[in-house]
């Protein structure tokens, strides 16, 4: 996720764009991305971390977590 003072454009046009299409009550929109990796139980959370912040995303301007998901 872009951190919270970082500039999201495509954020605020969805949250324009909602009472227009008739929701109402979300007073903010922050937009993403999610990587999902299928990993084998070798691999533990400081690898899984490392790779995150190495690779895929980019810690200057962006938040990010790891959290593994039980099939």
């Amino acid at each position: 996720m872009p951190k919270p003072e970082i500039l999201d454009p495509q954020g605020q046009a969805v949250a324009k764009a909602l009472p227009r299409l008739g929701f109402s009550g979300v007073a903010e929109v922050r937009q993403g991305k999610r990587f999902e990796l299928e990993v084998d139980d070798s691999v533990d959370d400081a690898t899984l971390a490392r790779i995150a912040e190495g690779l895929l995303a980019n810690p200057v301007i962006e938040e990010w977590t790891v959290r593994r998901v039980a099939e």
